[in-house]
């Protein structure tokens, strides 16, 4: 059922992830006014997470008569990382100063979180831009009550989650009951975010070796390509003090010490 238009335009940011899903959820459910839904999708995703995104553009389709609007850089994560050509004359100086290549981003870290800035918030940001023909528009953001602190003091955003009071345990709890599982993922991962991302917690990577083995080959690929190209600092190796050939001995020890 399609809601009456009013003198804003909502859009509304998905992550694809519970806080944000249950957010949509909510808000078809109490007619709240829905325009146009983003999703940045990385490249990233866990398979399971796809299948999860399809089957909300299915009822958003079938509830409001809108599809999802899935925005994509033209050039993806990995070639991103390994062949991007650098356009700052001071970064372009500084990897010649250490004999690296010109191109590639190299891992994302906390400090530079090029994948974030890239792969979604540019893209979005771009995508909204191309709404300036529209009145005020609004951004809905799934960001739980127990995540306030994430929230911006912007009159354009709105945070649904944190104004009813859901929390992240509750945000879940409303997709399961809906009949949104994730394929599982989130009774295995803490969080169902890009499966390739260095600022995940050693137990995550451990259970993506264990019930994600293709992914996390490819992992282990994606990191020695990265350290033969970057060397073994912060560009070069996945984690600080942990490449992920040594996660791997790591953790084939420790399975044949269980054993």
């Amino acid at each position: 059922m399609k809601t009456k238009k009013t003198g804003n335009y909502h859009v509304l940011n998905l992550s694809g992830g519970k806080d944000s899903t249950a957010m949509l959820l909510l808000m078809l459910e109490k007619n709240m006014p829905i325009d146009c839904v983003f999703y940045a999708d990385t490249g990233m995703e866990f398979p399971e997470l796809e299948a999860h995104m399809a089957k909300l553009d299915s009822l958003l389709c079938q509830e409001r008569g809108i599809h999802i609007i899935t925005l994509r850089h033209p050039h993806g994560f990995e070639r991103l990382m390994f062949d991007n050509p650098l356009q700052q004359k001071r970064a372009i100086a500084r990897r010649f100063a250490m004999g690296q290549p010109v191109t590639g981003y190299g891992w994302p870290g906390m400090k530079v979180r090029w994948c974030t800035s890239k792969l979604k918030t540019e893209l979005i940001q771009e995508a909204t831009n191309r709404l300036k023909k529209e009145p005020d528009v609004l951004h809905y953001i799934g960001i739980a009550a127990d995540e306030a602190r994430r929230c911006k003091d912007d009159p354009r955003h709105r945070y649904p989650l944190m104004e009813w009071g859901v929390t992240e345990t509750q945000a879940l709890q409303i997709c399961y009951s809906r009949g949104f599982d994730f394929g599982g993922l989130y009774e295995i991962y803490h969080r169902a975010s890009c499966w390739c991302c260095p600022l995940q917690r050693i137990g995550e990577l451990r259970k993506l070796r264990n019930h994600h083995p293709e992914l996390w080959a490819r992992l282990l690929e994606m990191d020695n390509r990265a350290r033969a190209m970057f060397g073994p600092g912060p560009l070069g190796q996945f984690k600080q003090n942990w490449s992920v050939a040594r996660l791997e001995e790591r953790f084939a020890r420790e399975e044949t010490e269980k054993d």
